[in-house]
């Protein structure tokens, strides 16, 4: 693995560290953050209706604009549900980065903006 590689793998780890710190500070159960760590992946059953629609729908649930409105909005509004279900959504899509799961491509679930999985 070259350098750089290692280096944006790191930077995701931290993202994710600090995600799961900030959810500490929530107090919130970490019941829920244990139901909900894998919920983005549930997008994956757009895979059954073709490639394209399957990146289409794993994509619009893991980039970080929906998860860093919605924490904002939890912060804003005083909801600390909100904001741990944010930061819960930004673990998950920090993790996936930190091992490699980049966004996919309509070519197949193997193919990412990070390149082939398994590579």
């Amino acid at each position: 693995m070259r350098p750089l590689d290692l280096t944006v793998r790191f930077e995701w780890v931290v993202a994710a560290v600090v995600a799961i710190i900030f959810y500490k500070m929530t107090a919130v159960s970490w019941w829920l953050f244990a139901l909900l760590i894998l919920a983005p992946d549930l997008s994956m059953l757009g895979y059954l209706a073709g490639p394209r629609v399957g990146a289409d729908t794993y994509n619009a649930l893991h980039i970080l604009i929906a998860p860093l409105v919605l924490a904002l909005a939890g912060v804003l509004l005083a909801g600390p549900i909100t904001t741990a279900v944010a930061l819960i959504w930004i673990a998950h899509i920090a993790i996936d980065r930190a091992l490699g799961y980049g966004l996919k491509l309509p070519t197949g679930f193997q193919d990412t903006h990070l390149g082939r999985i398994g590579r």
